[in-house]
């Protein structure tokens, strides 16, 4: 049995196309293209875990479709409309030293550089500039934040990640 912590969501199935076994599918990878690079995709089918073989690939207008092994018709297509589509974590390509995954960056603490613990990172916001941590205060915030947005801009506002002790140095004042 696969454990979640093992698994990055990557894509969710969509609607059946045509009458073939296609379906449309949504990509979450940073190029929508880049979700066929991965392999052995995973689909949630069931409650339970399956691996699935790709069998082609193309654009469709603005979107992707996709064709899987063992689907080849709409009907069969329609029993995995909805199913998110995973990848092992391993399998995600190393990174420079100053670049991150996201999923590495949630449940960070975030201290300012005068030792004030502004929270922890609850998620990411993609902006045209530059990412934003949303940092959710903690209960009994001293500035009554509930939460705070800082923007993932480094030496600017990030003065250290630290992803192995899950720590976030930031140049940022806690009241705002």
């Amino acid at each position: 049995m696969m454990s979640q912590q093992e698994l990055m969501l990557v894509g969710r199935l969509g609607a059946p196309h045509g009458i073939r076994g296609w379906l449309k599918i949504t990509s979450f990878t940073d190029d929508k293209e880049g979700i066929f690079e991965y392999r052995p995709w995973l689909i949630n089918h069931g409650g339970q875990q399956q691996e699935v073989k790709v069998v082609d690939w193309r654009r469709q207008n603005n979107g992707l479709i996709v064709r899987l092994e063992g689907i080849e018709d709409r009907d069969a297509a329609s029993l995995y409309t909805n199913n998110d589509v995973s990848i092992f974590a391993h399998q995600l390509a190393e990174l420079p030293e100053d670049e991150f995954y996201w999923r590495d960056l949630i449940g960070c603490k975030v201290v300012n550089q005068q030792g004030y613990d502004m929270g922890t990172v609850s998620g990411i916001l993609e902006t045209g500039a530059n990412d934003v941590l949303e940092i959710k205060a903690n209960a009994k915030d001293a500035f009554g934040k509930r939460e705070r947005m800082v923007p993932f801009v480094p030496e600017q506002f990030i003065i250290e990640v630290n992803t192995s002790e899950k720590h976030i140095t930031v140049d940022w004042d806690p009241n705002f």
